[in-house]
């Protein structure tokens, strides 16, 4: 019996706590996480006030893109525990109301899956048209499509002499969805986790499912615009959604790669014909000089702002957005976009307020909630992420950039910033494993762990707590229109959200100076009070105002 809240638009008003396995909690002494640590800690999550967890893929898998290559989708991977261990978790977090969204990757499996071991070499298996399969060209690869991972996204297969395509590391294999019993596979898949109780779904790279059929040359970039929101796309997602997501009522999210707005409306449609929600990713690449995200530099503010204005309003009465900063791909953002030393509590504050105000459903990656940081790595050796070692190799030792200054990079861009073992207290290993972990821990986590923040009443740990609470006691926050009321500012992040009773302002500073903030005239400001803060002894309302550095106010007025 699970006391879960029923409403089948529950996730509108959720809050989602995404689990990376792997780096959360280890219930012994094998250096990396599992199922069982993160049932040892549903109280901790209990206790923030989430509504529902997602973990990244626990299957069988050989974990060279740590469980994003799966190898058996019916299983659970040892490394993180038993099928039992899995259907106790559930049980657990179904007792505590908490949910159970599984990462769910179809774009590609492994290589080491038994599909891809009987395609592999025989041309007259079964399942060889599970995938893509080119004949060379010229003696060499079929097209000049990129990996996501850097170099081709075609590798060979030597005994029948044809290439299959991988659009990421060369054991991820591209399954064929124009194939029907492809879809019948997919189908299957997620119908037997959906009966076992899993209450939701993340797709992983499911914009890319459907590739133009001519599999053309790719004159002005990297292939990725034959792929991206794909000529079929809609359809299979439809056609996945008709006969297994509004069956179970599963909750979806998928993970869109280089999208457009138009695409996500209708992926998003409120219909619910294809997916709940949708997660993009343009307003993490404000920090790529030129579109380059192997370099390091500065953050755009201006289009950030500007990207945040046309996600928004374009979703609006259309379709719905994941909010988030974080995840298991990205840097943390205390250390991106924020301050990780002197300011590191307001301005972690400040990013999560400048987001879960805005409409759409939040998620906060692990150890977010704590304001972890980037682990600030000094060595190559160091780091475990096959993009980023990927990239470290064709950098330095194909293109002569210089290896401090590639390390420079990682310590900004690298995935593995937000890979480090989870901080849960002051002990050795900051209390996530007995053993030495898989990936070394930030070396900050003394001063910087759960432990320490659950009782520090001013941390971010209860600012997050706030948050969560907000979206369900203020109906603004779900439906409220949005509008940036100050694009141009230079340093403050300023917008509203209005519906018939209630208008509210989301005031950031985005910079570790004080800044002057002047609303527009025809705001009503008479009945507005501040409803959270990161600063002690928050001045009152003003039409004009000083911000303190990374100073976040929320102001609630009723019409």
């Amino acid at each position: 019996m699970t006391s879960v809240n029923q409403d089948a638009n529950w996730w509108k008003t959720a809050t989602v706590y995404q689990i990376y396995p792997k780096s959360f909690c280890d219930s012994g002494a094998k250096g990396t996480g599992d199922i069982q640590g993160i049932i040892s800690k549903l109280d901790y999550l209990n206790k923030l006030g989430i509504d529902a967890i997602w973990l990244t893929p626990v299957y069988e898998s050989p974990m060279v893109d740590n469980g994003y290559d799966i190898s058996n989708y019916f299983e659970i991977n040892p490394d993180f525990g038993t099928m039992d261990d899995f259907e106790q978790l559930l049980a657990l977090a179904h007792e505590r109301g908490i949910r159970v969204i599984m990462d769910i990757v179809v774009n590609h499996t492994s290589t080491e899956h038994a599909w891809f071991k009987s395609a592999l070499g025989d041309l007259s298996s079964p399942y060889r048209d599970y995938y893509i399969w080119k004949d060379p060209i010229d003696g060499g690869v079929p097209n000049n499509w990129q990996s996501k991972f850097g170099g081709s996204a075609w590798t060979l297969d030597k005994a029948t002499n044809q290439y299959y395509l991988r659009l990421f590391a060369e054991q991820q294999a591209d399954l064929n969805w124009e194939n029907p019993k492809v879809r019948e596979e997919v189908k299957g898949i997620i119908s037997y986790w959906a009966k076992k109780g899993v209450d939701g779904f993340r797709l992983d790279v499911i914009n890319l499912i459907s590739k133009q059929q001519d599999f053309a040359d790719d004159d002005t970039g990297d292939g990725r615009r034959f792929y991206t929101d794909g000529p079929r796309v809609h359809e299979y997602l439809q056609e996945i959604s008709d006969s297994v997501f509004q069956k179970y009522g599963s909750v979806t999210v998928g993970e869109m790669s280089s999208t457009t707005l138009e695409h996500c409306q209708q992926y998003s449609s409120l219909d619910g014909k294809e997916l709940s929600m949708v997660f993009n990713f343009h307003h993490l690449k404000v920090d790529y000089p030129n579109g380059d995200k192997w370099t390091t530099g500065p953050f755009d503010f201006i289009q950030l702002k500007k990207i945040f204005n046309h996600w928004q309003t374009g979703l609006n009465g259309k379709g719905w957005g994941a909010l988030f900063w974080c995840n298991h791909d990205q840097p943390r953002v205390v250390s991106r976009l924020g301050d990780d030393q002197q300011y590191r509590v307001e301005s972690a504050k400040m990013l999560a307020a400048s987001v879960h105000m805005m409409q759409g459903t939040p998620y906060i990656y692990q150890g977010e909630e704590i304001g972890m940081t980037n682990p600030g790595y000094t060595s190559i050796a160091q780091y475990r992420d096959v993009e980023s070692t990927n990239m470290y190799e064709i950098m330095v030792e194909s293109q002569g950039v210089d290896c401090e200054e590639m390390l420079a990079i990682l310590r900004q861009k690298s995935r593995d910033n937000s890979r480090t073992p989870m901080q849960w207290d002051s002990t050795q290993y900051a209390g996530f494993s007995k053993a030495e972990p898989w990936l070394e821990v930030a070396s900050n986590y003394s001063e910087i762990n759960a432990n320490q923040a659950v009782s520090d009443k001013n941390s971010v740990f209860y600012f997050y707590k706030k948050l969560i609470e907000l979206r369900k006691e203020i109906p603004v926050i779900t439906d409220g229109q949005y509008q940036d009321l100050l694009p141009q500012d230079k340093a403050i992040f300023a917008y509203q959200r209005t519906n018939a009773k209630q208008t509210l302002i989301c005031l950031n500073n985005y910079y570790g100076e004080e800044a002057e903030c002047v609303l527009p005239t025809d705001i009503d400001l008479s009945d507005a009070r501040v409803i959270l803060g990161n600063y002690e002894h928050s001045i009152g309302v003003a039409r004009h105002q000083i911000l303190r550095p990374y100073e976040t106010k929320v102001i609630l007025v009723d019409n």
